[in-house]
């Protein structure tokens, strides 16, 4: 079945560390948003076709992301529904997950939305601390954040997770253990835990790679620090019933992101919205596409629209590496199943020498990163491939 993306790029104030296709908008700017959103969805059919893609019709998970989708008013949601309906077949069973902010989802929009069928939330805390919050331009605190995740569950949310960063300004290791002791201690179902990203995509990071003092940079803690914090959620998250099963994710098995886990699995998702990305099946195998990350352009992006076969080396590639993402690791009966021998033999000596470093296992017939060869996935991936023919 497939999974669908939909993109809602508007939030009250852009965090400093943020590097998503995001910003504040205005009402009017929310408005014409959702028109153009809602043509695209209903014109998705004729899209695969021009793009030589099949489309699936039956739908099993869904998930509003951003921004901050919570900020939608109810109608607004209520026609982003409607036009997904008109276009798939939605199982009754379906997650539907809806990215909010604490504090800002109204009454009116959570029982709107859950009408239409949201059964999780997904909100973004990144630290119980009211300073490390603060200092990266979010808008809530510790106490507003336990109310509203205990307001989600009285209102009958079985699903309610959070997301955690590590390497916040002023962040120390008394107070990540505060936050993973709240987060772990306060009804939550499901926990994702990143590492601060330091590039030139987001206002801190650019500022943090200048050495210099706005937005806080000069109290961004060293990159070794934040990696022994997350390293410290890896080993306490488990413990405390969050057991990892994604590079950043924890949950209990039944509380698994299902959405998220068809990325990871290579399941046809397909994408609605700024920056919105999609894989559909198609004869040649499959075929990836992405919407422009730039509204102005978004409005026209049905002409700009090219989608990029995934030839075998690339379907071999992503299956390597996305499938080591996963705690269950890579099945290498699987990959030699499903591909070449060559392309399967390619990767094993290099498995062999990351295995003698620490850096994976293999054990039970699947590779897998180990907590180090995590902290260094990109590089892991980068030696076990490097030697596919192009």
């Amino acid at each position: 079945m497939l999974g669908v993306y939909v993109s809602v790029p508007f939030c009250r104030a852009k965090c400093s560390f943020c590097n998503f296709a995001s910003g504040v908008g205005t009402g009017a700017a929310m408005e014409q948003y959702v028109e153009q959103l809602c043509a695209e969805i209903d014109a998705a059919a004729v899209t695969a076709e021009r793009l030589g893609t099949e489309l699936p019709r039956r739908v099993d998970s869904v998930y509003f992301g951003g921004g901050t989708p919570s900020l939608l008013e109810p109608e607004q949601l209520r026609r982003v529904f409607d036009a997904l309906r008109r276009r798939f077949e939605i199982e009754d069973s379906a997650e539907i997950t809806l990215e909010a902010a604490p504090g800002q989802i109204g009454d009116r929009v959570l029982a709107e939305a859950q009408r239409l069928g949201v059964n999780r939330v997904s909100l973004g805390v990144q630290s119980f601390v009211d300073r490390e919050s603060a200092s990266v331009g979010r808008l809530h605190t510790e106490r507003e954040c336990v109310a509203e995740i205990v307001r989600l569950r009285a209102a009958g949310l079985a699903e309610v997770g959070a997301d955690l960063i590590a390497g916040l300004p002023y962040q120390t290791e008394a107070s990540w253990v505060h936050s993973l002791e709240v987060a772990t201690g306060v009804g939550l179902t499901h926990l994702s835990v990143y590492m601060l990203e330091i590039d030139e995509d987001s206002r801190l990071g650019q500022e943090v790679l200048a050495g210099g003092k706005r937005f806080h940079a000069h109290g961004v803690p060293e990159e070794e620090m934040a990696a022994e914090l997350y390293e410290q959620a890896c080993e306490w998250l488990p413990k405390a019933g969050f057991a990892q099963y994604e590079i950043s994710n924890f949950a209990a098995a039944e509380h698994r992101s299902k959405h998220n886990v068809k990325y990871w699995q290579r399941v046809p998702y397909i994408g609605f919205g700024l920056d919105a990305h999609s894989m559909l099946p198609a004869a040649s195998g499959a075929m990836r596409f992405a919407n422009p990350d730039e509204l102005a352009r978004y409005a026209g992006a049905e002409s700009e629209r090219e989608a990029t076969p995934v030839g075998l080396h690339e379907a071999f590639e992503e299956t390597i590496f996305l499938g080591l993402r996963m705690s269950e690791g890579v099945p290498i009966a699987g990959l030699r199943e499903a591909f070449p021998r060559e392309l399967v033999a390619s990767c094993e000596e290099a498995a062999r020498g990351l295995v003698a470093e620490g850096l994976m296992t293999d054990d039970d017939g699947h590779w897998r990163l180990t907590l180090r060869g995590r902290l260094v996935s990109n590089d892991v991936f980068g030696r076990l491939l490097e030697g596919i023919a192009a």
